[in-house]
């Protein structure tokens, strides 16, 4: 059975680009996430996961753009196989279909491990810089979404009876932004 070319193109950020992902490749469709990877609740990787039928080609740039860890990535290529879905991880020039040879579920695993121990070296790097920035008292942390101004136009609006959400949007930050901003600050 033909079926459709798939692409899943997944970054971090929005400011991030996306182009270099699936470069030059022929797709029928393309799902892209603008998100971090910890998580398979991604937007897009769920359509994609409902959309893909028997038969379609799925193509991934690298493992780590679609699981940040060994267990979703396996589980993953085990229930899009099983769909008669095949895929291909075009940096590690990987193919999986589910008659996969031994060898390419040991690569699968040892270069799916690989990802997540970077991962969890740059989380741990990450955490050593904040901390001794910390220390030397330069790490700032992230800069505030909301100002102090904007944050009384906001406690007015909700004191008039405006729905959080539609606030929230009104000022381009998520609700938890709002109630974190909101919830009574301890020091």
């Amino acid at each position: 059975m033909n079926g459709q070319n798939i692409g899943y193109i997944r970054v971090s950020s929005a400011e991030q680009n996306t182009e270099r992902q699936l470069d030059g490749l022929d797709m029928n469709r393309i799902f892209t996430d603008k998100v971090s990877g910890k998580s398979v609740d991604r937007p897009a990787l769920q359509e994609m996961l409902r959309f893909v039928r028997e038969g379609d080609h799925l193509y991934v740039h690298s493992m780590d753009r679609l699981a940040r860890n060994l267990i979703d990535l396996r589980q993953m290529v085990q229930d899009l196989t099983a769909k008669g879905v095949r895929i291909t991880f075009v940096k590690e020039n990987l193919v999986f279909n589910g008659d996969d040879a031994a060898m390419s579920v040991l690569l699968l695993s040892v270069m799916g491990a690989v990802a997540e121990f970077e991962r969890a070296i740059l989380r741990e790097r990450q955490a050593e810089g904040i901390r001794i920035a910390k220390q030397k008292g330069v790490y700032k942390g992230r800069k505030a979404s909301l100002t102090n101004d904007q944050m009384a136009e906001i406690q007015e609006k909700i004191a008039a009876g405006i729905p959080k959400a539609k606030v929230a949007r009104e000022y381009k930050c998520s609700r938890e932004t709002l109630y974190k901003y909101l919830r009574p600050q301890s020091d």
